[in-house]
């Protein structure tokens, strides 16, 4: 991997880019480098490239299992840091309430998604060494399901909703938050980020079948 091409890099974005900002890139750079409309020699080469960029990072399940490969590749080649002992990592706490599903096994990084993506969540610090979410540690008074993979690994819907809503409406619209979805509807639409009558659950642009 540290000897490819970066495909976020590529396409010209953040490696934590929303999907929308992601699709955008690619047509611009497949408008630039089209073979029928560009004048550069490489433009041909460079469209096959960008091609097959937006084939991994335009598929969410693909880009989920790329954005773990380079984090794997970047943790090899990065020297070990000196550093004090690693305390021992806090054991995962169930998910509060009764009658609550069980968290679906996924990727431990699935890159968060904002476009820094404003503000977004970076993929190279999705876990901290000691193998808690980037965001640290639960704050506590835990409500509904734990999410068991990216930047708030540990912490529960109810605990993430407090900090971070914008991040369960992404969660909602991507394949990896589909065991959460109808806690996160009645989060959004208790919190008034959610007003429609039902919720739909068609496949929208970057939601799978």
């Amino acid at each position: 991997m540290t000897d490819q091409l970066d495909l976020y890099k590529l396409l010209q974005v953040d490696s934590e880019a929303d999907p929308e900002v992601i699709q955008a890139a690619y047509r611009r750079l497949a408008q630039k480098f089209h073979p029928d409309l560009a004048t550069a020699p490489d433009a041909a080469e460079r469209m096959v490239a960008i091609n097959g960029a937006w084939e991994v990072l335009g598929d969410p399940a693909r880009r989920a299992a790329y954005d773990l490969q380079r984090e794997q590749a970047r943790a090899v080649a990065q020297p070990p840091a000196q550093a004090a002992p690693r305390q021992p990592a806090a054991p995962r706490r169930p998910a509060a309430g009764a009658g609550m599903p069980p968290s679906e096994p996924v990727s431990s990084n699935w890159t968060s998604g904002r476009s820094n993506v404003g503000g977004g969540y970076d993929e190279r610090s999705m876990r901290r060494p000691d193998g808690e979410g980037a965001a640290g540690r639960p704050p506590g008074q835990p409500s509904g399901s734990v999410v068991n993979f990216g930047r708030y690994s540990g912490w529960s819907l109810g605990e993430i909703a407090r900090k971070d809503l914008e991040y369960l409406e992404w969660l909602d619209r991507m394949t990896i938050g589909r065991p959460y979805r109808d806690e996160i509807d009645a989060i959004l639409r208790r919190t008034g980020r959610r007003r429609s009558a039902a919720r739909d659950d068609r496949p929208g642009l970057f939601r799978r079948r």
